[in-house]
């Protein structure tokens, strides 16, 4: 007599086991595979601790992750400045959009470092030598595309000739508020010709006739909506950018307090001092005014 409680079909699965499908390609002798695509050998293997301590395969990660968000996110701006150049401001917003995700996802990853203790960073920390955040071009390319330019903040690059010369260009185009501020001119709204004919590899200063611009758009949010939209967009690219610079100092504070940083910073004081610098001043004025 057979156990009732016990199965007759000795080939029977598990009910969590996934049969593996007849169409599933697995030779790839002869085309690309996922890893081949990604170029997954190169990125995997460019975690190269310089120490023996656990901890520094996090924080390589963290950073080497956020370079890749960086780099994205300077693809972004460079298209959505491109977008409104070209009045297309469909795509812009979608772009826009897009990167205020991704500095959404930067400043998740600080949540994940911050798991590393003030001790254990101490461990290796003196292996990194003047490597630091501070050198990151792809950050730097990031706040001339988005308008804080800073032609000094190329010295660290001046030993790669390639990079520097490719910052050099972005630090001397307009930058996403520029192309922005001209867009308000064409649209009919009154814009001093300094601001629209400036050298654009100097940091942009707050002016009275792009407030009043903006303030018209306010005040006739539904006639100038592509235009009112398009404010608020950049500023959702500030909030979440500060959210990240706040994150960052905040992290960096937690783990480190007021050390100097390795790149020969003050460190959370010079951090400090970035969430004082707005990219869009007037957009935030003019919520005084209304």
């Amino acid at each position: 007599m057979s156990c009732p409680f016990h199965s007759s079909k000795s080939d029977e699965q598990p009910s969590n086991y996934r049969e593996m499908e007849d169409g599933i390609h697995t030779d790839f002798d002869n085309d690309m595979s996922y890893g081949d695509y990604l170029c997954l050998a190169q990125i995997l293997s460019a975690q190269k601790p310089v120490s023996k301590q656990h901890d520094e395969m996090l924080f390589i990660t963290i950073h080497q992750s956020s370079e890749l968000w960086l780099k994205l996110a300077g693809h972004e701006l460079t298209a959505a400045i491109d977008n409104i150049h070209d009045a297309d401001f469909g795509h812009a917003f979608k772009v826009i959009s897009r990167v205020k995700q991704i500095f959404n996802q930067l400043t998740q990853s600080w949540h994940i470092l911050s798991t590393l203790t003030p001790v254990d960073y101490l461990k290796f920390r003196d292996a990194l030598g003047h490597s630091s955040g501070f050198q990151s071009y792809g950050y730097r390319k990031l706040e001339f595309l988005l308008g804080n330019k800073n032609e000094g903040l190329l010295a660290v690059h001046k030993n790669n000739p390639d990079i520097y010369h490719s910052l050099e260009s972005v630090l001397h185009a307009p930058s996403l508020y520029d192309e922005v501020l001209k867009v308000l001119a064409k649209n009919g709204l009154s814009i001093d010709k300094h601001v629209l004919e400036r050298d654009f590899s100097k940091p942009y200063q707050q002016n009275d006739s792009v407030l009043k611009a903006w303030l018209t758009v306010y005040r006739n949010a539904d006639e100038y909506f592509e235009l009112y939209e398009l404010a608020e967009k950049l500023i959702d690219i500030e909030d979440a950018f500060q959210q990240w610079r706040f994150k960052h100092m905040y992290t960096v504070q937690r783990i480190i307090g007021h050390k100097m940083g390795t790149g020969g910073s003050s460190g959370v004081s010079f951090l400090k001092k970035a969430l004082d610098i707005s990219f869009f001043p007037e957009l935030f004025a003019l919520r005084t005014h209304l």
